[in-house]
Order: C-alpha cells, then structure tokens, then sequence
C-alpha cells in the first residue's frame, strides 16, 4: 500500500486549508497513492497558535470541508486521515478521521490531553484502529507519542503500521526538541517492531518531524522542515528481521501474549 505524508502550513483558514489538502489528494492520486495522511488540526488549524479557543470554529463549515474531501477521495481513489477540531454536541475533540473512496469512516479523539488541549478538548475514548487494503493501521496524535502505553495497546491489536498526527511548532527554532521527538518516534517504531508514519506542521518552526521510520527504528523517508511537501512509502507485509523478531516474541512474554509468533511472519 502507497502511503503519502503531507506537510504544510496550517492556519485558521478552513478554506485555505482545505484548498492546500486538496491540492495534495489530487497529486497523491495521480501517483495512485493508497492513503495520504494530514498533520493534526489540518483542517481547522489549532488552538493557541491559530485561534485562542477551539470553541471559535466553524464547525458547519468544517463539516462541509469533509464531505468535500469525501467527493475527492471517491474521485481520487485515494483515501485521507484528516486532523481537525469537532464538535459533538457540548463536546469538543481533538479528532483525526479516516476517509475512505468507498464512504466508510474512522474516527480517533485525542486522548493525551494538556495544558491547552485539556482547556478546549474533551479525551476521546476510541481505540484508533482502521482496517484498509488488507493492512491494520494505529492513529495516535503529538503529545501521546511520548507515552510507550498507547502504543503498547495497538501492538497488542497487531497494527502493520501507526500513524502519528502532529501539530507541533515553536515560535523560534528549536531543533533540540526536533530531535526529541524524532527520537521518540524512532523508539516507538523499535520497540513494538512496527512502521511509523508521522505528519507534521510546518509553521512558524517545525519541531517534530514529517517522516517514516522502520520496525528497526531506522529512517526511511523524511520532509525539509519548514519546508511544505511529502513523503511517499510502500507499506508491504515482510517477515520480521532477526532483532525485530526477538523484540515480538519477548514482547509477547512481557505482555502474556501467545501464539504470536506465527502470526506476525
């Protein structure tokens, strides 16, 4: 499966940004791409860096703005997990949703919430897990990947792959806090020996990178920060590698899981 990571600078622009993502879907198409994944918030931007509350989106207008993408996802062939604030009666969430050509959904709520996102977002309670193309796929969103816990819970659910949607950005560089979540993100891929695809922001400053990273924890693909573009990858099932191999089966005995090992080749 074909897997298109895209970066670029979000703001509290609902049309602009849908404008730019579906700029992305039409060219990711083009390179029939299977799956093109959006930073956090892509869609409506994100509080305190685009707008001082969640509260002041247009949820009416984002709402269209989906189903506009739905239309191109059917056009394209090409499906999308989209960042965006929603609103669900009083309830307001942090939430990525999976759009397929066919229709079907997926929805993940951010769960990690802190300081700004605990004012404006109620925690989720979803697993993050959506089946495609013969592939299981885990979504988590920017502050839950410094947490081995929420990925801990999709390798016991056998993801071939978890997507990190991220809406971090500093204003002034800081490529010290780049490099810490990149680190986080190589960590999370090595120890439950799965793929990680992750999309970022890009705006004022990117500090978490818009990348892939092996079982291994290796970096397969990475965007310029700062710099609007993509990533393309071949998600493909391979057996496990020796080390991988041993960090499965270990893990399965950490965690009272039997009968893996077969499963996993």
């Amino acid at each position: 499966m074909k897997i298109t990571t895209y970066q670029f600078a979000v703001s509290s622009d609902i049309r602009k940004n849908l404008e730019t993502m579906e700029k992305a879907i039409r060219e990711a198409g083009d390179r029939q791409t299977d799956l093109v994944v959006f930073p956090e918030c892509a869609l409506t931007g994100y509080p305190p860096m685009d707008m001082p509350s969640a509260s002041q989106v247009d949820f009416a207008l984002a709402g269209e703005c989906c189903e506009r993408l739905q239309e191109l996802c059917a056009k394209t062939k090409t499906a999308a997990v989209v960042g965006m604030i929603a609103k669900e009666e009083e309830r307001i969430f942090n939430r990525a949703v999976f759009i397929a050509p066919d229709g079907e959904r997926g929805i993940y709520d951010k769960r990690a919430l802190w300081g700004w996102d605990r004012e404006n977002f109620t925690p989720g309670n979803r697993t993050g897990i959506i089946d495609y193309r013969g592939f299981r796929i885990g979504i988590r969103i920017c502050f839950e990947v410094r947490f081995p816990e929420y990925f801990r819970e999709l390798y016991r659910e056998r993801t071939d792959a978890d997507l990190v949607l991220f809406y971090d950005a500093s204003e002034t560089d800081d490529p010290d806090r780049y490099d810490l979540i990149r680190g986080h993100l190589r960590t999370r891929a090595a120890e439950n020996a799965c793929t990680i695809i992750s999309s970022n922001v890009t705006r004022p400053f990117q500090t978490a990178p818009t990348a892939v990273f092996g079982r291994s924890g290796q970096v397969l693909a990475e965007c310029p920060r700062n710099t609007e573009g993509y990533t393309d990858f071949i998600l493909e099932k391979q057996e496990f590698n020796f080390g991988e191999q041993g960090r499965a089966e270990i893990s399965d005995m950490l965690l009272g899981i039997s009968g893996r090992e077969e499963e996993k080749l």
